[in-house]
C-alpha cells in the first residue's frame, strides 16, 4: 500500500512538558487511522503536525513525500489543499451563513468563480446531509449540525486526507453514531486518508482500520479493533474500558 503519510522520531515539548517524545508512525492511502489516549496525552498535537500548524522539535513529518517543516509559500499550500480538516468545535465564523462558511476556503487562494463556489458548496453540503441550510448561521444549528457543517468545508476542496479532531466530542450517542455512519460514507465515497483523534472507543471501533493509542509521549500500541479489544496491555485495557484503577496516573 502506499503511504502518504510518514511520522518520524517526532518530538514536541511545550516548555518543560514533554508532549512527543519520538513518534514513529505511518498512514496508507485510503486507510481510516483513529488514535486514542486520555486528554492531553498529545494526541490533538499530532494530528495538527499533519497539516503543518504545529512543526516538530526534532524528528520529521513527511506527506506525500514532502518535509512538512522544510517546505514555505505556495509548495506548502499546495499540500495544504489536500488536507481538510474538522475541528473540534466545528470552527464555524458566526457571522457568516452556512454557505459562506463552507465556501469561505474556496474564496481564498483557488481560482473558482462564484457560481462554481455556490455549486460545490451545494454539493458538499448535500453530502453531510445538510442540503437546503445555506442561507441559516451556525448559532441557529444543533452541535451536530455544527459539525456536518465543519465537515462539509473540510471537503469542499475535495482533499485526499481528512484530519478528525474529536469529531463525536459534546453530542448525543445517537448524533455521534449519526457522524460516524457520515465519516465512514465519505471515506467511501471520496476515497479519503483519515486520521481521528478520539478518546470515543464507540467512534474508534467503529470508524478505525487501525487504533493507535498513546500514552506518556509515545505509541503504547497499534492494532486493529479487534485487537485492541483483546491486547493483554494493561495500560490499553484500563483505558478502553474507562476503569480508574490501573497504570494510567489518574489526576
Amino acid at each position: 500500500m502506499e503511504s502518504v503519510i510518514q511520522i518520524q522520531t517526532v518530538t514536541k515539548s511545550f516548555g518543560q512538558n514533554a508532549v512527543l517524545k519520538g513518534i514513529n508512525l505511518e498512514c496508507t492511502r485510503g486507510e481510516s487511522l483513529v488514535i486514542i489516549g486520555r486528554s492531553g496525552c498529545g494526541k490533538s498535537v499530532l494530528l495538527k503536525h499533519v497539516n503543518g500548524l504545529m512543526h516538530p522539535d526534532s524528528g520529521m513529518v513527511q506527506v506525500f513525500d514532502r518535509d512538512l517543516a522544510t517546505i514555505k509559500g505556495r509548495e506548502l499550500n499546495e499540500v495544504r489543499k489536500k488536507i481538510g480538516m474538522l475541528f473540534q468545535s466545528a470552527a464555524l465564523l458566526d457571522s457568516l451563513t452556512v454557505a459562506e462558511n463552507v465556501g469561505l476556503g474556496l474564496s481564498e487562494g483557488w481560482q473558482h468563480s462564484r457560481a462554481e463556489i455556490e455549486d460545490i458548496v451545494e454539493e458538499k453540503l448535500e453530502l453531510v446531509g445538510m442540503a437546503g441550510t445555506g442561507e441559516l448561521f451556525p448559532a441557529s444549528l444543533s452541535g451536530g449540525m455544527r459539525k456536518r457543517v465543519g465537515l462539509a468545508r473540510a471537503i469542499a476542496s475535495n482533499p485526499e486526507i481528512l484530519l478528525y479532531d474529536e469529531p463525536t466530542t459534546g453530542l448525543d450517542p445517537i448524533t455521534a453514531d449519526l457522524i460516524n455512519d457520515l465519516i465512514n460514507n465519505l471515506r467511501k465515497k471520496l476515497d479519503i486518508t483519515s486520521i481521528s483523534v478520539t478518546h470515543d472507543m464507540t467512534a474508534a471501533y467503529k470508524t478505525a482500520d487501525r487504533i493507535v493509542m498513546l500514552y506518556d509521549g509515545v505509541i503504547e500500541y497499534e492494532g486493529t479493533p479487534q485487537q485492541i479489544k483483546n491486547s493483554g496491555n494493561a495500560v490499553v485495557d484500563q483505558f478502553i474500558n474507562g476503569r480508574a484503577d490501573g497504570p494510567i496516573q489518574v489526576t
